[in-house]
């Protein structure tokens, strides 16, 4: 999967509230109103590593803060500063294989439902255009 980035590390970083050391999304390579396709290479000092292994914990973390950009991005177009999110509840998620330390994950995010401030997303990670996790995530924003 290689795509030109859209935005890279410092941009991404000031879209989430997240901040150093627990980002786990470092790049975005596409944006529509019902798709974000986000990245992240995994770098040595990642709090997610474990003998040079990205754990489970570290994928779904990247898989949130990836429906995160999706928000913070959403609401930078309209020059509104985004509200906290949370998850609300994790469903169906599926681990294949962990990356390890150098490897570039990408993930897919598709808008299945909005409304209210609560959306529903369907979440696709690779790595090397093989899927290595998916899942369904409902977030909801803080009022």
């Amino acid at each position: 999967m290689n795509a030109s980035i859209l935005l890279e590390k410092e941009a991404v970083e000031n879209l989430l509230p997240q901040k150093f050391p627990f980002v786990m999304v470092d790049r975005m390579f596409s944006y529509s109103e019902t798709e974000l396709t986000s990245g992240l290479k995994i770098q040595n000092d990642n709090i997610f590593l474990e003998e040079n292994t990205f754990l489970e914990a570290g994928l779904i973390e990247h898989m949130a803060q990836s429906v995160a950009l999706h928000t913070g991005y959403h609401f930078f177009l309209k020059n509104e500063i985004a509200p906290t999110g949370y998850i609300g509840s994790i469903k169906e998620i599926e681990i294949k294989k962990l990356p390890k330390i150098n490897d570039t994950i990408q993930s897919n995010v598709t808008i299945l439902q909005e409304f209210a401030g609560v959306t529903l997303v369907d979440i696709v990670t690779f790595l090397n255009d093989e899927e290595i996790a998916s899942g369904q995530m409902k977030t909801v924003l803080a009022k």
